[in-house]
């Protein structure tokens, strides 16, 4: 689908940026978008998150050097509803949230474009690196970007598939480097500026914070509780299983002849248990909360999944599928598979869907 007036995503970063700069390069008519995701009275000043003030004073500046509109759309309750709220939910149930995966699932393309709609737009743009396609018979889908370092397809499996043929990724098949040299080009202000670093609304860069914040007092996620081995021995005691996650080794102790790492976290009990490297693989996967752009796979099908990011794909086989589920068995076993984080689904280079991993 052509489109006529595009809405760019800008964080104030320099990917946003140049997505900007290059369509407007292309001659089409850009509107710059930053969203106010969370308020900002306890963020530091210069916080290196990708939606502080920062960000925003960032991108309007840039949008000024390129000639474009810009608006702040306050999307804090969606934001709050569809991603901080369940960041914290699921390290109360003992998982590992994703929750940039949450953000462009719902806030950063589906709540932006109902709104840009009122602008006139009919597309919008990321600095995602990934690309998409169309194929004659009005399929779209996205692919891996050509910068594997930088590939971020990952993130985005739970897109809602009605609005892949309105999305536009003019960064997919460019480098980093090549990105900060057409900024630097452009003399835009963010040509230099460091990646976000942290959780955008977790300026402290401890996750415990927010959790301490919005947990009742008391909650059992933050209780102390048993630290057990595999073998079911108590090796000792933890301050919270929410400050655990699969496959950790910092804040277990000592005393062990060999390093150990965070196996499992059981919330029943409020028990963390901790094991050698080999007791972390896992060859079998489940994962529910499950998107696909066209169709899920066949049972039988050979596919490729990703299991973290900046993890390697790696083969699977497909041995069943439903609304709900999906099992698979991985070629070669995985370490730290950990309930929460995200499976992208991939045949080739085309990602087809995904969803949050259930148990391994």
């Amino acid at each position: 689908m052509a489109a006529n007036r595009i809405l760019v995503a800008m964080s104030g970063g320099v990917d946003s940026s140049v997505t900007a700069a290059l369509l407007v390069k292309a001659g089409l008519e850009v509107v710059g978008v930053t969203m106010k995701t969370f308020c900002y009275q306890d963020t530091p000043a210069h916080s290196r998150t990708c939606c502080g003030l920062d960000g925003i004073l960032d991108a309007r500046r840039v949008a000024d050097t390129l000639g474009i509109p810009h608006y702040v759309f306050d999307v804090e309750k969606e934001f709050t509803r569809d991603v901080i709220d369940d960041f914290v939910a699921e390290y109360a149930r003992g998982r590992t949230p994703n929750p940039c995966v949450r953000c462009n699932a719902n806030t950063k393309f589906g709540d932006l474009l109902r709104r840009g709609r009122a602008l006139g737009c009919d597309g919008i743009a990321t600095g995602h690196y990934v690309r998409s396609f169309r194929v004659d018979d009005g399929r779209a889908g996205l692919l891996r970007g050509l910068d594997r370092a930088k590939d971020q397809s990952y993130f985005l499996w739970g897109l809602p598939p009605e609005l892949l043929p309105l999305l536009h990724f003019p960064l997919g098949a460019l480098t980093k480097p090549e990105v900060r040299e057409q900024a630097r080009q452009l003399e835009l202000v963010t040509a230099e500026k460091p990646e976000s670093q942290e959780i955008c609304f977790v300026p402290t860069g401890d996750y415990r914070d927010l959790l301490r914040k919005r947990l009742t007092p008391r909650h059992p996620a933050l209780e102390p509780g048993p630290i057990r081995h595999v073998d079911g021995h108590l090796v000792g005691e933890h301050n919270g299983y929410a400050g655990f996650t699969v496959g950790q080794r910092k804040g277990l102790g000592g005393g062990f002849a060999e390093p150990h790492y965070v196996i499992r976290v059981e919330p029943a009990t409020r028990t963390v248990v901790v094991g050698p490297q080999e007791a972390l693989n896992s060859s079998r996967v489940r994962v529910n909360d499950l998107n696909w752009f066209h169709g899920p796979p066949e049972p039988g099908e050979e596919l490729r999944v990703q299991l973290r990011h900046r993890a390697p794909d790696v083969p699977a086989r497909v041995d069943a599928v439903d609304a709900s589920d999906l099992q698979l068995t991985l070629a070669t076993p995985q370490l730290a598979v950990t309930p929460g984080q995200s499976c992208a689904v991939f045949r080739g280079d085309e990602l087809v869907g995904g969803g949050r991993i259930l148990a391994a």
